[in-house]
């Protein structure tokens, strides 16, 4: 669980061209796996992130609404593109492309989540800071039992706009 004693800095952690961070997840985002690029941008040892839920980096600059779109994605055993702003056990943060899949037994049944991050693009980065931050604004405003519906319309509006599905609008930045 995310830890509420860890304040946010500004100290922003690039991600390298060539780093890949990996994660598995258990189907109630529990972390089973985390590679070592994981652990050196989080901060935290394998034997804190083993167990723990996914959302221990979780930014508080993140809007709500996206993790819901992320996780309603996933649950429907559909992969999720998505930018996300994590942050660290120092209280740093860093910004990856991320690729979040459904991973499957050979029965067909859910085992979990496999997520893979990247680099992201600068310019997608600057898109996506000024959309995260008007949602979160709308979040704050509307109070916790309608924010992420607030959030949530705040974006539909904003790919009604450019007439483009969600994924459409990620792919392209």
């Amino acid at each position: 669980m995310k830890n509420p004693n860890i304040k946010p800095t500004s100290v922003e952690k690039v991600m390298r061209e060539d780093d890949f961070i990996v994660s598995k997840t258990d189907t109630k985002g529990r972390i089973t796996y985390g590679n070592r690029i994981f652990i050196e941008y989080s901060g935290y040892s394998a034997a804190e992130l083993l167990g723990a839920q996914h959302n221990i980096i979780r930014h508080p600059d993140m809007p709500r609404a996206v993790f819901k779109l992320l996780w309603d994605t996933i649950q429907a055993r559909q992969e999720c593109f998505a930018y996300v702003k994590n942050m660290a056990k120092d209280g740093s943060f860093y910004w990856v492309y991320a690729n979040v899949t459904p991973s499957f037994g050979t029965d067909g049944s859910l085992l979990g989540y496999y997520s893979v991050r990247r680099k992201p693009k600068a310019s997608a980065v600057k898109t996506v800071t000024d959309l995260y931050r008007a949602m979160l604004e709308a979040e704050q405003r509307t109070g916790a039992r309608d924010a992420i519906g607030a959030s949530t319309r705040l974006l539909t509006d904003l790919l009604r706009e450019k007439g483009a599905e969600y994924d459409e609008f990620i792919l392209s930045l």
